[in-house]
């Protein structure tokens, strides 16, 4: 009997793919393939931003658990609808991958967004980095301090947002609709910083964002929490109010909590990190366990807490499962959000 001597369970799992299911390239190979070769990693926003910070963080981990050199390839443009679409359309060679807004790929498909020309179950993923929690911030100098403020001033508040179907404008126009709030929703910055520059000018009064990202104005001064999309909160969000405390203490607040459910469910999926459909079961299996041991690495681990930066990582298998599922919603709920994608709301 043939006996494989294995170092971890990482290695383990690709031996089981190579070797037992008859896949053209053995573990070593495999390896051997990527040691000393260059991985294009598509950021589909500039330089700077959360997913931006996000790989320049985790990549060197990548590196060390590929064996190769990876080369960030920032690509914005469309709320992030562009550089997803180039990792989707990418060669299937294994070296080609990217980080994608999860949640504002789903809603553009869901839509049939003009440039939506991917299918979010078709990716292939390799792991989740983080799913965002979604937080309202208002400018310290809008005068709205709390969600009474927002709702009692007697005036429709202007919230900035990126494109048609980014994550920024979609949470502004469910959330809004779902909690009555009386707001303007002011679209096609080209990214959340620009959004945050125009909060400081006095242009725009909140935004909706992730939490991650809104940390550093919060800590400033610059901004405050008013709303989040936490059932149970922690951190800077205890107090606050939550969304789903609101929403049922309306009239047909169980209806209501169901659609701000499905809004969640895009949260869910995240910032993932995923290759192009086509990538062959042996290099996708490499690079799935690369990506699971550059997130668990210990130094890893240190780096993002030293940088404040969230994770709540998923597997590549499990991130396939919460992407399909994110695109499967209850008719009349799909309706609405295709009509807030759309601008329709």
């Amino acid at each position: 009997m043939r006996r494989i001597f294995l170092k971890s369970a990482a290695a383990a799992a690709l031996a089981i793919t190579t070797i037992g299911f008859g896949s053209t390239a053995s573990a070593d190979e495999v390896g051997d393939f990527y040691k000393g070769n260059v991985i294009k990693w598509i950021v589909p926003y500039d330089p700077g931003g959360g997913y931006d910070k996000y790989s320049r963080l985790i990549i060197p981990y990548f590196e060390k658990h590929t064996g190769a050199r990876v080369d960030i390839v920032n690509l914005p443009g469309s709320g992030g609808m562009k550089g997803a679409v180039e990792i989707f359309n990418s060669p299937s060679d294994g070296l080609t991958v990217g980080i994608i807004n999860g949640s504002a790929m789903v809603t553009n498909q869901l839509a049939e967004i003009e440039g939506a020309n991917y299918k979010v179950g078709d990716y292939n993923f390799l792991g989740r980095i983080v799913a965002d929690k979604r937080v309202m911030v208002a400018s310290t100098l809008s005068g709205i301090n709390s969600y009474e403020d927002l709702i009692d001033n007697g005036k429709a508040e202007i919230i900035g947002a990126t494109g048609l179907g980014g994550s920024t404008y979609v949470d502004a126009v469910i959330v809004g609709d779902v909690l009555n709030i009386e707001q303007r929703v002011v679209h096609g910055f080209d990214r959340s910083g620009d959004i945050r520059t125009a909060m400081l000018r006095g242009d725009v009064q909140a935004m909706w964002g992730s939490l991650g990202s809104a940390l550093g104005g919060i800590e400033d001064g610059d901004h405050k929490v008013i709303l989040h999309g936490e059932k149970n909160p922690t951190g800077v969000l205890v107090g606050i109010p939550s969304i789903y405390d609101i929403a049922m203490g309306m009239e047909d607040g169980a209806r209501k909590v169901t659609i701000l459910e499905s809004w969640e469910a895009l949260s869910a999926v995240g910032r993932p990190v995923a290759a192009p459909p086509g990538v062959s079961e042996d290099r996708l299996t490499f690079l799935r366990n690369a990506f699971d041991q550059a997130m668990n690495d210990p130094e890893f681990l240190a780096a993002a807490k030293k940088g404040k930066r969230e994770l709540s990582f998923a597997s590549g298998l499990d991130m396939s499962k919460i992407a399909k599922a994110a695109t499967v919603l209850e008719a009349d709920v799909e309706a609405l959000f295709v009509k807030a994608i759309r601008g329709e709301i």
